[in-house]
């Protein structure tokens, strides 16, 4: 698949969200701003004190977590290939005169709109998915990770990539065996939305994401699997706690959400 492709259909599929997305009471906008954080415990205990950082963040949809950064005193640029989600995450920051910057691009791309380097790298939650190539991924983190940072991903744990939407069987591969073309009626963050799109994803196992991590010249310095989810994003789930859901039919036996902090 050429890669211009897979962008443009992944620019209009994400294009087409936004306004759904950021009217959605998934996105709790108006919470959002009167000053409540978009970020979950998992990845505030593992950012850590973030005051006077320098943060790369990547794949920042529309900005909320990029915003919350610069919230908590870090000095943040967020990236998307969505241009209609940076032209919302720059007006989002306009309105609360909070100085985060965005670049709109594919991330392999990069190189060409970005020369430094950040204390920390970030990204989570359904972000790997829509890039083909671990290792290229790989290889822009520790590009951009100065040589004493640190990077900080949080995502969906790729079992969960197996199973159909119902969660009654497994329909996909745990491996990245090429892309997966489908097209969605509604999104999740509002599965009523009156909005259809295509779009083009790849599953990576585990081990496909940590080599790649490793072969660019990081170390995983820590590791952990969560039973849950901070979000009610899939199906039939059913709430354990605050920023905690399971999936009704799985309850807390099955990894929902795993993170990786390198160095």
């Amino acid at each position: 698949m050429e890669s211009k492709e897979y962008l443009d259909v992944n620019r209009l599929s994400w294009n087409n969200r936004v306004e759904a997305h950021v009217n959605s009471d998934f996105y709790n906008m108006e919470g959002f701003l009167k000053g409540e954080t978009s970020l979950k415990q998992i990845e505030l205990g593992l950012l850590g004190d973030v005051k006077g950082k320098k943060i790369l963040h990547l794949q920042c949809h529309f900005g909320q977590d990029t915003i919350s950064l610069s919230r908590m005193g870090a000095d943040v640029i967020g990236i998307d290939l969505s241009d209609k989600a940076i032209e919302k995450a720059r007006e989002i920051a306009t309105q609360l005169n909070v100085d985060t910057k965005f670049i709109c691009c594919d991330i392999f791309d990069l190189p060409k709109h970005l020369d430094e380097q950040f204390d920390i790298v970030f990204t989570s939650y359904g972000t790997i998915g829509w890039l083909p190539d671990m290792n290229k991924w790989a290889d822009i983190v520790a590009r951009y990770k100065k040589p004493e940072g640190k990077f900080v991903f949080v995502e969906f744990h790729p079992a969960v990539w197996m199973y159909d939407d119902d969660f009654k069987g497994i329909n996909y591969n745990y491996f990245n065996m090429g892309p997966i073309i489908e097209i969605e009626t509604g999104t999740y963050a509002d599965k009523t939305a009156d909005i259809t799109q295509k779009y083009i994803m790849w599953n990576h196992g585990m081990s496909e994401v940590v080599n790649s991590l490793i072969s660019s010249g990081l170390r995983i310095d820590r590791m952990e699997e969560y039973n849950y989810s901070p979000y009610p994003c899939f199906k039939h789930t059913i709430k354990a706690d605050k920023d905690k859901y399971f999936i009704e039919s799985f309850g807390d036996k099955f990894p929902l959400v795993y993170a990786i902090v390198a160095s």
